[in-house]
């Protein structure tokens, strides 16, 4: 499938990579390959780039886009196994690591894959097509507290509780099957007043996205791992799109960094914190005025920087 993927934040990304011509980068979401582009241009035939991703087809599509590039290792993976599959190449540390989190452009074009409230497909939302859970399971069968749990939290929807009671409703007299079922049920959940903060199914369609595809409680560890894959002077650009995926990150960081908590006092610290590196980022990266018209998907988009000093 041909589609046109417009990376987000892209020359924030490059430039918070410091890359190095000769360097061992990673793009543990690869999808259409739109930042790993940048990424390998600036490599010699001595560096190495490895993409990971948890969907084939976008693979595929990457490696289309790539098909000049010879230095590039494709990886069909989740990159919170990113541990496992740089053991498995036999990578000890790398120079850099690229997360751009979410569901990708490439999946939300194809009408197929169910990630999209307008265009009507039957409810999977995997991103990997070879995992087991699909949206049409979660909403056909997870209780109605647990709906209404994820709908909140994860959508941060404040109609959760009305919408899971009535996909119940609908539910007790037909499964729920495609994505347009499910919208109009959202839909009509959601008061008239309420219907202004975009598609009113946008919200849950997120949240049940989220625990399909597991996007948050693995990301803590993640962040760590990659940081400890790090060899000094390496960075970690991360991108989100979801206040629970920038908290994870934030708070992955900010421990990464580690802060003395002797008393100020005290002529050396006493307390044993050990830093494995710094914060480039104080605030996150955020898209400009003119690339948020451009490009829709960046203006929820938050990067983070993290660069290892230490090799422990």
């Amino acid at each position: 499938m041909e589609f046109k993927h417009i990376p987000v934040l892209l020359n924030d990304c490059i430039e918070g990579l410091n890359i190095k011509s000769d360097g061992i980068y990673v793009d543990g979401t690869l999808g259409g390959a739109g930042h790993s582009k940048e990424i390998v241009k600036r490599l010699s035939n001595n560096g190495i780039l490895i993409g990971i991703d948890r969907d084939e087809e976008a693979l595929n599509a990457a490696k289309n886009n790539l098909k000049e590039y010879n230095n590039i290792k494709y990886i069909h993976g989740n990159h919170d196994d990113i541990k496992e599959i740089l053991n498995q190449l036999s990578i000890k540390e790398v120079d850099g690591i690229l997360l751009d989190l979410g569901v990708s452009s490439y999946q939300l074009d194809e009408d197929s894959r169910g990630f999209s409230y307008i265009k009507n497909a039957e409810l999977d939302m995997r991103m990997d097509k070879l995992s087991n859970l699909t949206a049409k399971e979660v909403i056909n069968t997870y209780s109605e507290e647990k709906l209404a749990d994820i709908i909140f939290k994860y959508g941060e929807e404040k109609f959760a509780k009305r919408i899971a009671k009535n996909i119940c409703i609908y539910r007790n007299k037909k499964e729920i099957e495609t994505t347009i079922e499910l919208a109009e049920v959202i839909e009509k959940s959601i008061p008239g007043g309420s219907k202004k903060d975009g598609h009113p199914a946008k919200r849950t369609f997120q949240a049940i996205r989220i625990e399909v595809n597991n996007e948050i409680k693995p990301l803590y560890n993640t962040i760590t791992d990659c940081i400890d894959l790090l060899a000094p002077g390496g960075r970690l650009c991360v991108i989100t799109f979801h206040s629970l995926e920038d908290r994870e990150v934030k708070q992955a960081y900010n421990d990464a960094q580690g802060k003395c908590k002797c008393p100020p006092d005290l002529p050396y610290c006493i307390c044993g914190v050990h830093s494995k590196g710094k914060i480039i980022t104080k605030k996150p990266i955020t898209a400009s005025e003119q690339e948020q018209k451009s490009n829709s998907r960046s203006k929820s988009a938050k990067l983070r920087i993290f660069e290892k000093t230490d090799r422990r």
